[in-house]
Parts: structure tokens; C-alpha cells; sequence
């Protein structure tokens, strides 16, 4: 399956109900006036699009039917044009030059943070790259074994502490564990942390503080993974954490099992944070990179 086609199947509720939205607007109308203007607003936010990218959306569509006359208003395509405008181009992972590059993996809890580790790590392996894991949520022994597992199943190293260490050390341990491998990643799993505690944000920052000693730059991200099923609350999330730990990229997990999947354009455009991949599924290679085209094309259909 291409990715296009991944990206149609992860999306599918979220087209759906948008592009049956949409064209319910545009045929039950021979005019595109201010009621059906609004309904198109309407539809557009509850896809979870955000204010910005659906008032774009809306005011090219009635400037398109100014001009042309509603036999000129395709809105599926100007909806694919906005929100592919709205999402950037296609980002890159950064990569410490020649040296052991680090990432830090953040987000709160259920998001699929360790799977996502995982999924990062098989990825990285398939391009031919030596990968440590570091069992950074020491407080959950649930998620340092289901890291454990990964592992094994991955091959992959993995470096914890004991129940109840102090996750900074653990973070220590793996880069110090990363660079005697000669290991080009380092890859950090974190707790999962409500965005609303400070005293666990402080936490994160220490972790943070502590790679950087032992690294000087690292972490090279800081990698929000974000949950789609959430919609618009996830903004908050990544408000927060942008706020306390310099967010650097979001991963989005669970698109394909929601109507919401316009979240990723709204947080997008406000934070101008990039998405650097989707989750899809459940399996390893389920972890697709962002395609901000593919993506629009599959979120409206048409």
C-alpha cells in the first residue's frame, strides 16, 4: 500500500464526514450565499480544522463565487489548496553532525509515546542507523517493560533504571550507553505528563538539562506526540508543552480512528511546529512520514 493510500485509509472518517459536509453545502444551494457560507464554516471547525485555516477556507470560496459564479467554485479543491498551504512543506528530522543525536520524546499520558519510540527506532534501523532506546518513564514498570519488549522484538538496545529512579539518570545512562556503542540515536522515552503539572513539566526540563551536559545540543528534538482522537484539545497539550520544553516536531499517533484529523492543520498554523510523521495502525512500519500534500488530498477527498 502507498502512502497516499495509507493516508486515505488512516483519514477515511475524518473525509467522510468533511467532504459529504461539503458537497451537501455546495449542491443544496444554487448560490453560495451567507447561509451556506456558514455552513461551511460550521463544517470546517468541526472537522477541528481551526479558525484560521477555516476562515481562509470560507472567504477564498466566496471570493471564488464573486468572480465565477457558482459553476466556478470547486470548494474541495480550494479546502485541498488552503490546507496544504496551511501545513508547510515537508520537514526533515535534524541530525547532529557525524555524532550520536538525540531525541527526546514527550507528550501526555495515552498518547503512544513508547510505541512510538518503537515504530521511531525500527525507522531509523531500516535507513541503516544503530539505535538506543532510553527507559526514561521510570515510575510506570508497565512502560518500561513494554520498552523491554519492543527491544527484544527490534533488537534494539535498551537502557532503564530501577523502579523510581530519577528519570535524568536514566536519560544520562542512555546517552552514555549510546556513545560507547557508537550508536547514531539516542532515543528517550518519557513519561506521559499532564501539561497542567508544573512540577512534572520541571521534570522534563531536567531530563533536558541533563542530556545537554552530557551532550552538549542534545536533545537535537523534542518530539510531542500528540493523540488525534483528542481533536482540539491536543492544542492545549501543545501550547504547554511548547511553552515549558521547546517543542521541536509533532508526531500525530491515532488518525485512523478518528473524525477529528483537522487538529494537525490548526496546530500546524498556529504553533508552526513541523509534523514530522503519522501513526496509522499498530505495526512498525505503520509510522509514515508526513506528506502535507498526500495529507490534504487524503483529509477532503475528492
Amino acid at each position: 500500500m502507498g502512502l497516499l493510500e495509507k493516508f486515505r485509509a488512516g483519514l477515511r472518517r475524518t473525509q467522510e464526514k468533511l467532504s459529504h459536509e461539503i458537497r451537501r453545502i455546495v449542491t443544496g444551494s444554487s448560490r453560495l450565499d451567507g447561509q451556506s457560507l456558514e455552513s461551511l464554516e460550521a463544517a470546517l471547525l468541526a472537522a477541528d480544522l481551526g479558525v484560521e485555516t477555516t476562515g481562509r477556507i470560507v472567504e477564498s470560496a466566496r471570493r471564488a463565487y464573486e468572480t465565477q459564479g457558482a459553476g466556478g467554485v470547486h470548494v474541495l479543491e480550494i479546502a485541498r489548496a488552503e490546507i496544504e498551504s496551511s501545513l508547510g512543506a515537508p520537514a526533515a528530522l535534524k541530525e547532529a553532525n557525524g555524532a550520536l543525536t538525540v531525541f527526546s520524546v514527550v507528550g501526555v499520558n495515552g498518547t503512544g509515546k513508547t510505541t512510538t519510540c518503537a515504530k521511531l527506532a525500527h525507522r531509523l534501523q531500516g535507513q541503516g542507523h544503530t539505535v538506543v532506546l532510553g527507559a526514561c518513564d521510570t515510575f510506570r514498570a508497565a512502560a518500561v517493560e513494554q520498552l523491554q519488549a519492543w527491544g527484544g522484538r527490534l533488537s534494539v538496545t535498551v537502557v532503564s533504571g530501577n523502579p523510581g529512579a530519577d528519570p535524568a539518570a536514566v536519560a544520562h545512562d542512555a546517552i552514555a550507553a549510546s556513545q560507547a556503542r557508537h550508536a547514531q540515536y539516542a532515543l528517550l522515552d518519557t513519561a506521559g505528563r499532564l501539561h497542567t503539572r508544573n512540577n512534572l513539566m520541571q521534570e522534563l526540563q531536567k531530563i533536558h538539562r541533563v542530556a545537554g551536559k552530557k551532550l552538549p545540543g542534545a536533545p537535537h528534538e523534542v518530539l510531542l506526540v500528540l493523540d488525534a482522537t483528542t481533536g482540539m484539545n491536543a492544542m492545549n497539550q501543545a501550547r504547554e508543552f511548547h511553552k515549558a520544553v521547546g517543542v521541536t516536531g509533532l508526531i500525530i499517533t491515532k488518525l485512523d480512528g478518528t473524525s477529528r484529523a483537522g487538529m494537525v492543520v490548526a496546530i500546524r498554523r498556529e504553533l508552526a511546529l513541523p509534523v514530522y510523521f503519522v501513526g496509522l495502525g499498530e505495526q512498525p512500519d505503520d509510522l509514515q512520514p508526513f506528506d502535507p500534500g498526500q495529507f490534504a488530498r487524503a483529509l477532503v477527498g475528492g
